[in-house]
């Protein structure tokens, strides 16, 4: 059993110390937002672009994959707690690489008039604005020793007679 719990211990030490992906690059044929509220992080940009909602999803699950990465899709209320507060949002989606780091997919998709995007001359069909939530390696190991060492007096305690 302690032969088990090392290997797993070790196995899952490297996924954690093994390097974060980049920020993804920018969607095909998009154009970056210079608006302040999309520049003021470096874990946050924005884009105009015509790309669907799956060609969107499928441009960043390519670009912001790693070993282990699932997708949730979230409420686009949440997207002013985790975007930023004034952001208006069609739709939310995270990409999550557990116990590591999230990338959120904003987009907003104008649906009256007077929202239309142009920028340049150019009629866009949707921004996206993503944000990165990094997190460093010695703060991933220290979470995974402390949950090891909470495991194991768990188990200790529950399967071992006092």
């Amino acid at each position: 059993m302690k032969v088990i719990i090392t290997i797993i211990a070790i196995l899952l030490g490297v996924y954690l110390i093994w390097p974060s992906p980049k920020f993804p690059l920018a969607p095909l044929n998009s154009l970056q937002s210079l608006e302040p509220a999309d520049t003021e992080s470096i874990y946050r940009r924005g884009y105009y672009t015509n790309l669907t909602r799956g060609e969107i999803m499928d441009w960043y699950d390519k670009n912001y994959s790693g070993l282990i990465h699932y997708r949730l899709d979230l409420p686009p209320e949440d997207s002013h707690t985790v975007i930023r507060d004034l952001t208006v949002t069609s739709y939310l989606e995270q990409i999550i690489h557990p116990w590591r780091d999230s990338l959120y997919i904003n987009v907003f998709v104008p649906t009256k008039p007077s929202e239309q995007i142009n920028r340049n001359g150019i009629h866009y069909l949707n921004k996206v604005i993503v944000r990165q939530i990094p997190s460093r390696s010695a703060t991933r190991i220290t979470v995974m020793l402390m949950t090891l060492v909470v495991g194991y007096l768990i188990i200790k305690e529950c399967l071992l007679p006092s």
